[in-house]
């Protein structure tokens, strides 16, 4: 009889054949709704924005990993959804330049300095949204007004009007996502649909996004606040279901994810409803990135039989 030997290893013990590339592949299929969406409502200039940023990011990472004589990581297609993720939180009036500078900031700053994919602070794409906001600010509030946009949204996004605009008419904007904004956070159906294909494949896990979005309908409801307003406009979908979703910079723990979503939640509307800018989500999601690995700790699993790991 054929002995058998018995492995001894560290955990995680359970795999399911999961890999980088198929999981940035899933990513990658459920941003392309919002990347037709985008197309359609802001025209071909949405498309080149898109595939600036994307063929930046690619090659930023591969001319980083040819210099520091690394393993060439862009066929994991992280890059890619970078680059698309970074085209969404841009307008589709942006320079292309700035645009490519926004990419370098992401790939080769966060990332790649950082040891690269799993070792970065902070998504990448949310770095170099915050980054061409501040460097740049005139370039990234030089909103484009859609064909079909409500009157009074020619030069401004719905959370800049505020409760000026409400109705079947508003609602419809919302959704159909023909007003200004950034190119990719307009059509909340295109983000709701992407979004449910992540939960739906397994790809994300819904206690992030969930709370997150149920925190915001609380807060906006307590403090007096237009609920569907707050929700369906700004970056709040985009954040919730493909940028506070990331695997590395978000908590690993169900409570961890609980907590991170509710500290979203309360940090994006203290900034939308008290201080002097109209959107909050990239600083929220910044602010908790840095905290993840406290709320891991703090929310880290006992050992069955034993108190908290340490």
């Amino acid at each position: 009889m054929e002995e058998k030997k018995l492995l001894v290893s560290a955990s995680p013990h359970i795999v399911d054949g999961s890999s980088t590339r198929g999981l940035m592949i899933h990513v990658i299929i459920a941003l392309v709704p919002a990347m037709i969406a985008s197309a359609i409502i802001f025209g071909a200039r949405a498309l080149a924005v898109v595939a600036v940023t994307v063929a930046a990011c690619v090659l930023f990472e591969a001319l980083f990993n040819i210099l520091m004589k690394r393993p060439q990581t862009v066929s994991d297609c992280s890059a890619v959804v970078t680059g698309i993720i970074l085209a969404f939180n841009l307008p589709p009036t942006i320079p292309l330049w700035t645009a490519v500078v926004g990419a370098f900031v992401a790939i080769v700053l966060v990332k790649q300095l950082f040891g690269g994919i799993g070792m970065n602070f902070a998504n990448p794409a949310l770095v170099g949204r915050i980054a061409l906001f501040l460097g740049f600010a005139a370039h990234m509030t030089n909103y484009a007004a859609p064909a079909g946009a409500l009157d009074g949204m020619a030069s401004a996004t719905p959370l800049a009007l505020g409760a000026e605009q409400s109705g079947v008419s508003m609602l419809r904007t919302l959704v159909l996502g023909t007003h200004p904004g950034m190119l990719g956070e307009t059509c909340a159906l295109m983000l709701v649909l992407g979004g449910v294909y992540l939960i739906a494949t397994g790809t994300i896990s819904p206690a992030i996004p969930v709370t997150y979005l149920a925190t915001v309908a609380v807060m906006s409801l307590l403090l007096g606040q237009d609920v569907v307003l707050q929700l369906l406009s700004g970056g709040l979908l985009l954040g919730a279901f493909f940028m506070a979703t990331d695997y590395v910079t978000s908590p690993f723990t169900l409570k961890g994810k609980i907590v991170f979503g509710i500290g979203l939640g309360v940090i994006t509307c203290a900034i939308r409803f008290y201080s002097n800018m109209n959107e909050g989500v990239s600083f929220a999601l910044l602010l908790m990135n840095l905290l993840v690995p406290y709320i891991n700790d703090l929310t880290r699993q006992k050992p069955l039989g034993g108190g908290k790991a340490k």
